[in-house]
């Protein structure tokens, strides 16, 4: 672990954006995009160069996290909020005065064993962990570095340096 590197975790419906895709981005890296809450989007805020990130397939067969990336940008205004034709445009929001953030991160690893959500309510020491608690919907949220280690060790990961 390095200290002052934070953990966090970011869901994506793997038929929209799955940790294969970040993979075979060119550079390996991709913006997240299309945050639009604001809990969220004020964890992504507070991301830095460096830190980590649990990649979770959500809207899955089972949903399940997957792999790592990294942070590889810290927050700057998400484009499509000002694209009149994009799904995630967003009226409220000008240019002068953006409403929502996107940072980029860069593929790390898939895991050999995707760690199911069913597997990870099963292991006592994730009991307080943010994607178990009961009405957790956030798209982006943050984790322990020890919810970070027991995570990789039930995935068999490698520890990230």
């Amino acid at each position: 672990m390095t200290p002052g590197r934070r953990y966090w975790l970011m869901k994506s419906e793997p038929r929209v954006f799955s940790i294969e895709d970040l993979a075979q981005a060119p550079t390996q890296t991709t913006s997240w995009d299309g945050v639009r809450n604001y809990q969220a989007r004020n964890f992504m805020r507070e991301m830095a160069v460096g830190d980590l990130v649990l990649f979770y397939h959500s809207n899955a067969e089972p949903p399940a996290v997957v792999g790592i990336a990294e942070v590889v940008r810290t927050a700057y205004p998400d484009g499509t909020q000002f694209e009149k034709t994009h799904h995630h445009y967003d009226p409220a929001s000008p240019p002068s005065a953006p409403r929502w953030d996107m940072v980029d991160i860069r593929y790390r690893q898939t895991f050999k064993a995707s760690l199911s959500l069913e597997r990870l309510r099963q292991e006592p020491r994730l009991k307080d962990m943010v994607l178990l608690r009961k009405g957790s919907r956030l798209s982006v949220q943050p984790v322990t570095e020890a919810e970070w280690a027991v995570v990789l060790k039930l995935a068999g990961a490698k520890q990230t340096g």
